[in-house]
Order: structure tokens, then C-alpha cells, then sequence
């Protein structure tokens, strides 16, 4: 059983830059894991993810300006968030899952739902 539990949230305004963090309770070196995030009132999608084996991808709403990493030696997954955009505004999770296909899927509630482990989220607001 891994716990997750994400920090680094909060309110910036539009064009600045956050830092979210995913500490994990154990190893996540073979997991894909997966930053997702929800608007109020839209369906939850993948934002960026990092498999197993190091791959990594964006959703083309935050490529270029969104960067994941992860820290094996202290099971922490990051997102580093700049030129953020009023649209960035949402809650953002992160998700953990050892046997999941670590591609984006079009369904994103679905696909967050296949993770066996998943984190309670941190407030993201952007202003204009």
C-alpha cells in the first residue's frame, strides 16, 4: 500500500510559476506516475505522467510549460508549473500504479480511476 500526499498549492497570479510535490509513503521507482488535475465543472484530465521506464508526456494543454520529474531516492514526484493561466485554476492530483497503461487515455476520469493509488489533491487557483 502507497500512500500519496501532494503540497506546493496555492493562488499566483497569471504568468507566475508553482512548484507541486507527491511524496510518497514507498518506493516509486517502477510505478507510472501521473499528475492529473480537476476544473470545477470538467472532467478530470492527465496533465503529465512519467512511466517506468523514464518516458515522459504532456497533454498538449500544458507542453512547454509544465515540467514532471521524480526523485526515486526520496519517492517524490514533482510538477513545476510556469507561465501559469487562469485556466491552470484546479484541483491537481497525483497517482501511482505499478501495472497501468502509462499513456494518456482520452477519458481521463476513467483512466484516474485505474490507479491503485491516488492522493487527495492540492488547490491550484490562477487570477488574470
Amino acid at each position: 500500500q502507497v500512500q500519496l500526499a501532494e503540497s506546493g498549492g496555492g493562488s499566483v497570479q497569471a504568468g507566475g510559476s508553482l512548484k507541486l510535490s507527491c511524496v510518497a509513503s514507498g518506493y516509486i521507482s517502477s510505478y507510472c506516475m501521473v499528475w492529473f488535475r480537476q476544473a470545477p465543472g470538467k472532467e478530470r484530465e492527465g496533465v503529465a505522467s512519467i512511466g517506468e521506464d523514464g518516458t515522459i508526456r504532456y497533454s498538449d494543454s500544458v507542453k512547454g510549460r509544465f515540467t514532471i520529474s521524480k526523485d526515486n531516492a526520496k519517492n517524490t514526484l514533482y510538477l513545476q508549473m510556469n507561465s501559469l493561466k487562469p485556466e491552470d485554476t484546479a484541483v491537481y492530483y497525483c497517482a501511482a500504479d505499478s501495472s497501468v497503461h502509462c499513456v494518456f487515455s482520452g477519458n481521463g476520469g476513467a483512466w484516474y480511476l485505474d490507479f491503485d493509488y491516488r492522493g487527495q489533491g492540492t488547490q491550484v487557483t490562477v487570477s488574470s
